[in-house]
Order: structure tokens, then sequence, then C-alpha cells
């Protein structure tokens, strides 16, 4: 697989979960690949060390593909594309 621009990607949805703690980025991460269609992104910022390791987990176990994180200001951008 290729490296991917994150700077450049399409997303369709955006998750704010900034100031949520465990388990509450994925929970809203779950809720939130329900709104953008198959084959769309989902963008989920979170500040909580713990998304790291949460969001790729979670999107290979029901098969969506994680895309990567990118880092801003004092917050990451988890990039996740639908697959079902």
């Amino acid at each position: 697989m290729s490296e991917i621009d994150l700077s450049t990607i399409q997303v369709s949805t955006t998750v704010d979960a900034r100031g949520c703690a465990c388990p509450g980025p994925l929970l809203e991460a779950k809720k939130g690949i329900g709104k953008v269609k198959v084959g769309d992104v989902l963008e989920v910022y979170s500040n909580d060390s713990g998304t790291r390791k949460d969001i790729p987990a979670w999107a290979q176990k029901v098969g969506h593909e994680y895309l990567g994180v990118q880092g801003a200001d004092g917050y990451d951008k988890h990039f996740v594309r639908r697959k079902k």
C-alpha cells in the first residue's frame, strides 16, 4: 500500500471528540461512521492518547480502512474510510 497524504484527503464527516476520555472518542467514531457513505472518509478529532490504538483496532475489527493519524495543535486527526 502506498503512503497516503492525509492533508489532501477529502473528508465526508468530521467528529470532534476532543475533551472526551476513553472510550468516548471510539464511541463517537462508531456513531460517526454511520453518517458517511461506503467509500467516504470519516475524520475523528481526539486528544485522548488511547485513541491512537483504539480507532485503528476498531476499524480493522469491523472491516473499515484506517488511513492514518495526523497531529494537529494539541490533538490528533484520525481518518477512517468506510468499507461496508
